[in-house]
């Protein structure tokens, strides 16, 4: 994203109900009942959803007790608790099979922890970090707003509101504003397409959300009435499963900065933190919101590679955008290695990934979210590195 001049910048979000998003919460729902049973499982799960048939498919390592009947029961109780209760995709009467077999002995040979040798990366790749000073959450604001409006709409659903009744789980939102020198000014047009109802008119869905959306833009952001676009294609009574196939990892850029930053390609939902392409991606993001949240940069971008089967990175990368405040990239590179150990272990032990903490993180992205010590959701947003990070660099 361009830190001089104007431009227009979009991101997306999708709900908890889209068939893609269907499809993570069941990979972490199984995720986490193998943590559950033990914390050092080993899970890689793909989920794919379609009209009234759930499929899992993957790699496990982990407890007998975590059986094929106890995971479909688990699967069914994540859909039902999304809401699908319709026709075409129902959480009693969709028929879930289980196709997970033992995870590979060769990964398992390079992964695990044997004698002198620590535990290797579970595949090898690029994973990025970023942050930025447009939100309270220091996300950008694209993705920030696109997933508030969902968000928003889906805690007024699940409460009954009777302000929002007749709508369904599947649900879309896009949000494009306008960017003076680096910064969000107004939003220009806003687009929400949702699941309702077959008695639901588009008029009347519009008159259920406008009020929502300006209360979710800042002040003076509304756009104009012309360029705030509800259900374009005029109706959206077939939704979910039920309207379009969905598989786990498919939205990895709605998962994370909604396109401002890069991404290196892995999913995250149904991997277990031995694989890199989850727990590396966290530890990134977790870096990245340390350093802007120290006062170093106005964003920051951070990139950790990894060799499968090798414990230690192969690189670290930091940049900061234009470097306003003059600090010694080479030098942060060097102190964020010093305060967290980049190694797969050290990364699942220093954020507490080892743990049943996934499944909030399946729909609504998983960075920019508020970290909860009773469960112990979202280690990677705490801010904990700052008070090191300014005294390193004389704060």
């Amino acid at each position: 994203m361009r830190d001089k001049g104007e431009f227009l910048f979009t991101s997306e979000s999708v709900s908890e109900g889209h068939p893609d998003k269907v499809a993570d919460r069941v990979s972490d729902t199984v995720l986490d009942a193998f943590l559950a049973a033990d914390p050092y499982s080993r899970v890689a799960c793909e989920t794919m959803v379609t009209t009234n048939r759930v499929v899992l498919a993957g790699e496990t390592r982990g407890p007998g007790t975590v059986s094929a009947e106890y995971l479909a029961h688990l699967a069914r109780m994540a859909i039902r608790d999304i809401g699908y209760e319709q026709e075409g995709f129902h959480w009693q009467r969709a028929e879930v099979a289980v196709h997970l077999h033992a995870q590979s002995a060769d990964i398992a040979l390079g992964v695990d922890s044997l004698g002198n040798k620590d535990e290797g990366a579970g595949d090898q790749g690029i994973m990025f970090g970023y942050a930025c000073a447009e939100t309270p959450t220091l996300m950008p604001a694209p993705i920030y707003y696109a997933h508030e409006l969902l968000r928003t709409i889906r805690e007024m659903r699940r409460a009954g509101d009777r302000a929002v009744v007749g709508l369904l789980p599947d649900a879309k939102s896009q949000v494009t504003l306008r960017y003076v020198d680096g910064m969000p000014v107004s939003a220009t047009s806003v687009v929400i397409s949702t699941q309702h109802e077959e008695r639901l008119e588009q008029a009347q869905i519009k008159r259920m959300l406008m009020p929502i959306i300006a209360g979710v833009l800042p002040d003076g952001w509304m756009p104009p009435d012309k360029d705030i676009y509800i259900n374009p294609t005029g109706k959206f009574v077939i939704g979910g499963p039920d309207g379009d196939c969905g598989l786990t990892g498919r939205k990895i850029i709605v998962d994370t900065y909604g396109g401002a930053a890069p991404h290196g390609g892995g999913a995250f939902s149904g991997k277990d933190p031995s694989k890199v392409d989850r727990s590396a991606a966290y530890v990134c993001r977790y870096l990245a919101k340390n350093v802007v949240a120290a006062g170093l940069a106005d964003r920051c971008t951070i990139q950790i590679s990894y060799a499968i089967g090798v414990s230690h990175p192969l690189s670290v990368y930091v940049e900061l955008h234009g470097n306003p405040y003059e600090v010694n990239e080479g030098k942060l590179e060097t102190t964020l290695r010093e305060l967290v150990n980049l190694t797969p272990r050290g990364i699942r032990e220093h954020l507490h990934l080892n743990r049943p903490i996934y499944v909030p993180t399946s729909a609504y992205g998983h960075f920019g979210r508020e970290p909860d010590t009773q469960t112990g959701t979202f280690t990677w947003e705490k801010t904990d590195l700052v008070d090191a990070l300014k005294t390193a660099f004389g704060r």
